[in-house]
């Protein structure tokens, strides 16, 4: 049976230009980079630049920033992609002149002089792909085994390993070249590329990397022979630290096991890791804070408020079209009613890019100063002043959203005279002190459970339980399973794994 129910309920919905705001947030500097070069290669009516004949304004619309910002504005007054199809509901002279000023605004930001500066060009860089192939090119191997060396080199991961089974390569050749191999013509090329420089590379797994590289030491090196033998015998026991059954396997005293776990240990355990990445990665800044006579001076990077403006040609030509509008022309100078369409679509979001790029630098701005007014300490003294610290700490001081200040700080960094930091960085949950209300932040408490490690007896290294029994003595009431997840944050392996090998001297 059907039956047929009115409901009445209420649903936030943002509009497109707090949608286009929000996602550009969340863009680090070189990613809003490509972004603005996108929009500016789609929108003909955008162009980047200031222009000096027109009067440029730096305000911005708090309400639809703040609306924006917390995700569940209210309704836009005017609907502003709401397609007009007559002429006569649409007053382009009013649109043209709207107190916007559309044509040059900007987002303006201060700039130091070294940011005003030309960047240098980065150096030319061979990569890694390129070097192996510079070697290969040595190796005097015939058409076969070359076209075997290139289909390797190029299946090699990030991190310098090759994943990727033989057999795929062999399907690969023989599908592109018509050259049927086998397992052992491959091996044999792969044998010879896991020797170039840096040695190890293309290696299938960590055994076999390490085994790679202590093939290529002169044979009288000391220890060679036994780290050999503890990899091909006895690699279980090695990952584990077993040292016990290892000397017991290989029938060796505990003086030529430490020789051998030390040559092991020395060793590059993933030659080549990210060098095989599309592009290297660097870190621009979008913040400076600096501390300059009892003052901090926080600037935005320039590349994240970019000047732009409507271009002058577009404008003249809207405006001849608002002209012949007032007169009563309709059709004139290929004025048609597509041609105005495109024009009030691509003005639109023209509009809405520049405004959201002015809210954008406004909301990061109002995030960083409220970030150095609560790490003040920090920006005058540094890491031994950082203080507990959430998003919701920030969040009240700007009076906005939680997942806005989360958009803010993902992905960003900030320049201090202290070095670069991603500003997640200051973020930390306070821990309080047993004989105290104090809070400290848990980076503090990782520090020091980073230098207890460091001082522990290599023979018999602490447990997580002793480091939090340890931590308690010191006035930090922690289970456990804290220290645990602390330490595991910290890259440090467990106990078992820390165990090293010590002979009295």
């Amino acid at each position: 049976m059907l039956n047929l129910q009115q409901k009445l309920t209420q649903q936030q919905k943002l509009s497109p230009q707090q949608i286009q705001y929000i996602k550009l947030l969340q863009l680090p500097t070189l990613e809003l980079e490509q972004r603005i070069k996108a929009e500016l290669e789609s929108n003909p009516l955008l162009e980047e630049g200031a222009d000096e004949e027109e009067a440029v304004t730096d305000q911005t619309d708090e309400e639809t920033a703040e609306a924006a910002e917390n995700e569940a504005g209210e309704e836009e007054k005017e609907k502003l992609g709401e397609e007009i199809d007559t002429e006569e509901e649409y007053d382009w002279e009013e649109y043209l002149n709207s107190s916007d000023d559309l044509y040059g605004y900007k987002a303006r930001v201060d700039q130091s002089s070294e940011e005003e500066e030309r960047e240098l060009p980065m150096p030319a860089r061979v990569s890694m792909a390129e070097h192996l192939m510079e070697q290969v090119a040595l190796l005097d191997l015939d058409s076969t085994e070359q076209l075997i060396a290139e289909q390797i080199i190029g299946s090699i991961d990030e991190d310098g390993y090759l994943r990727r089974p033989l057999e795929s390569i062999i399907d690969d050749i023989m599908f592109n070249q018509g050259v049927l191999l086998t397992e052992q013509d491959v091996e044999r090329v792969l044998h010879r590329i896991q020797r170039l420089d840096p040695v190890g590379i293309a290696a299938r797994d960590l055994r076999e990397c390490l085994l790679v590289q202590l093939e290529v030491m002169p044979e009288d090196t000391p220890g060679r022979d036994t780290a050999i033998r503890m990899l091909k015998e006895a690699y279980k026991p090695f990952t584990m630290k077993h040292f016990g059954e290892i000397m017991k396997r290989l029938d060796i005293d505990e003086e030529a096991l430490k020789e051998a776990f030390d040559l092991v240990q020395r060793l590059d355990p993933k030659p080549g890791e990210g060098e095989f990445s599309a592009a290297q990665n660097y870190i621009t800044p979008d913040f400076t804070v600096r501390y300059v006579d009892g003052n901090f001076i926080i600037m935005l990077n320039g590349r994240n408020a970019p000047e732009l403006r409507i271009s002058r040609q577009y404008r003249q030509m809207l405006q001849q079209l608002a002209a012949e509008q007032k007169k009563g022309k309709n059709a004139q100078n290929g004025f048609d009613a597509e041609t105005r369409k495109f024009l009030k679509d691509k003005m639109e979001a023209a509009r809405w890019f520049i405004n959201s790029i002015n809210q954008r630098r406004h909301t990061m701005m109002k995030v960083m100063q409220a970030i150095v007014q609560l790490q003040e300490d920090f920006f005058k003294f540094g890491e031994g002043y950082l203080k507990p610290m959430i998003l919701k700490d920030v969040a009240e001081i700007i009076q906005m959203d939680i997942s806005t200040v989360s958009r803010v700080v993902n992905g960003k960094y900030v320049q201090t005279e202290f070095g670069v930091y991603e500003l997640k960085y200051f973020f930390s949950e306070g821990i309080k002190k047993a004989d105290s209300d104090e809070e400290v932040s848990n980076k503090e408490v990782k520090a020091i459970i980073q230098s207890i490690i460091e001082q522990e007896d290599k023979q018999k290294p602490l447990s997580d339980q002793k480091i939090a029994k340890m931590l308690e003595k010191r006035g930090f009431k922690i289970a456990r399973r804290t220290v645990t997840k602390y330490r595991e944050q910290l890259g440090i392996p467990v106990a078992r794994l820390r165990r090293e090998i010590v002979i009295p001297s």
